[in-house]
């Protein structure tokens, strides 16, 4: 098995240029419909289970997610289940847009859930502790409330705000 190669945004924007390569985003299919590289195949991590999972043909593979996080996390994985050069882009989407480079981004497309759970958990937080300093201790329990369903989502996998957002109109017509 190769190691993965990591490449800062401009070493594989010039890779790109090659023929034969492979730009594989590994985020969910909402955070791809929402913004993602020009070109790139939309294979999210928690599809890419085996090798036949990956398209057979490139030589080389350059993955990446949002941050670099996943991708770098997953790399020795990911490079198991290939023949071809597996390459990571470094520091991700936000690395690339960093550089200037072109995204496609859909306007009409919701932010992607989870962003959407830290803006509305956000909100809740700084309210409820707006209004116990202002008004009365007893909102106090509005982010104490927030914070124990966090606790929640995080050890159990399970994310009630973000189901119940998932659900709302905006959130229902996702064409890309």
């Amino acid at each position: 098995m190769k190691t993965p190669t990591n490449l800062n945004p401009t070493q594989t924007k010039n890779l790109l240029n090659k023929n034969n390569i492979l730009l594989v985003d590994i985020r969910e299919p909402e955070e791809y419909n929402y913004e993602h590289i020009t070109d790139a195949k939309s294979i999210p991590l928690s599809h890419i289970q085996q090798k036949e999972d990956l398209p057979a043909d490139p030589n080389e593979i350059i993955f990446y997610c949002q941050s670099g996080m996943r991708s770098t996390q997953s790399a020795s994985r990911l490079a198991s289940l290939s023949d071809a050069n597996i390459y990571l882009l470094e520091g991700g989407l936000n690395a690339w847009k960093k550089a200037g480079l072109p995204v496609e981004k859909n306007a009409k497309q919701p932010l992607p859930i989870m962003r959407q759970v830290q803006i509305t958990a956000g909100s809740l937080i700084l309210l409820g502790v707006s209004l116990g300093y202002g008004l009365s201790n007893g909102y106090f329990l509005i982010p104490g409330f927030i914070g124990v369903g966090l606790l929640f989502a995080g050890i159990s996998g399970w994310c009630g705000m973000a189901k119940l957002l998932a659900r709302m109109p905006w959130n229902r017509n996702n064409d890309t």
